[in-house]
């Protein structure tokens, strides 16, 4: 390995651990940054996906602990939006092969704009009494008060949500933790450490949809997720001592960024 490449491979290695504790703290993984990073590395988007997912898994199991320790797992609607998400991002890995690598890339960035914005919005609260005369409602109870989660609505945004992430490599939490701080009425931190978990599955799935169709190397990925682990866990510690209101600045303010390097390099690059 020349001098040349191992510079390069130590700032890939360093910007890796950097997203895995920054994007852990706001429940996203850090699959959107993972796959910019191993774009701009030269590395093909399909396997920059397949890589992403790889070690989003590692990462957010670790983190998971973490958030397990501090309370701040629902499990189940981890459970019921796990399941959902990840046998669709199984199917979104799989026929991500459909795509071409620059329509994928635009994908990317506009879920990643969408997002964004999505934690933005401040929607107005439903008044819970209604809610009791509605259909396909779900009590949760977390911390000794009682959330009603619409299931006609959620349902079909998590399949939307483990689809698109398996196809374009992401975490899902981009879209996940939107999901469940303005749909499901979550707290943040407990938004954030649900979302580590339903992170887990998806890119699980994903990623085993990208390896059958060969997009997988073990000598890219398993360094990385060695690194991705400790960083995980550093950030996952940071974000339970952490404001909601700045973990939702944060939140918004890495997806745009993110979005934006990626149409920038996918404009510049042509594909």
């Amino acid at each position: 390995m020349t001098g040349q490449i191992m510079a390069e491979y130590i700032v890939v290695v360093s910007l890796m651990f950097f997203v895995a504790m920054l994007m852990t703290m706001v429940g996203k993984g850090g699959g959107n940054f993972y796959v910019f990073i191993l774009v701009m590395a030269g590395i093909p988007m399909h396997q920059a996906a397949a890589t992403g997912q790889f070690v989003l898994f590692a990462a957010s199991t670790a983190a998971l602990f973490i958030f397990q320790k501090a309370r701040k797992v629902v499990w189940q609607l981890a459970l019921m939006i796990g399941m959902v998400t990840a046998v669709s991002a199984f199917f979104g890995g799989y026929y991500s092969s459909l795509f071409s690598a620059f329509m994928l890339k635009i994908i990317f960035s506009g879920l990643l704009f969408l997002a964004g914005i999505l934690m933005v919005i401040h929607l107005p609260d439903v008044n819970p009494a209604m809610k009791f005369h509605k259909r396909g409602l779900w009590r949760v109870n977390i911390g000794g008060e009682t959330i009603f989660i619409d299931l006609w609505m959620i349902i079909p945004l998590t399949i939307l949500i483990g689809f698109g992430s398996g196809m374009c490599g992401v975490s899902g939490g981009s879209f996940l933790v939107p999901l469940m701080v303005l749909a499901c009425g979550l707290p943040m931190h407990i938004a954030v450490g649900t979302a580590s978990t339903l992170i887990a599955a998806i890119s699980l799935m994903g990623f085993v949809g990208h390896a059958i169709r060969g997009h997988f190397s073990p000598v890219l990925a398993l360094p990385l997720a060695a690194i991705t682990i400790i960083g995980g866990v550093a950030g996952s510690k940071w974000a339970v001592k952490t404001r909601p209101k700045h973990l939702k600045t944060l939140f918004a303010v890495t997806n745009f960024a993110a979005a934006l390097l990626m149409l920038l390099h996918t404009m510049l690059k042509g594909g």
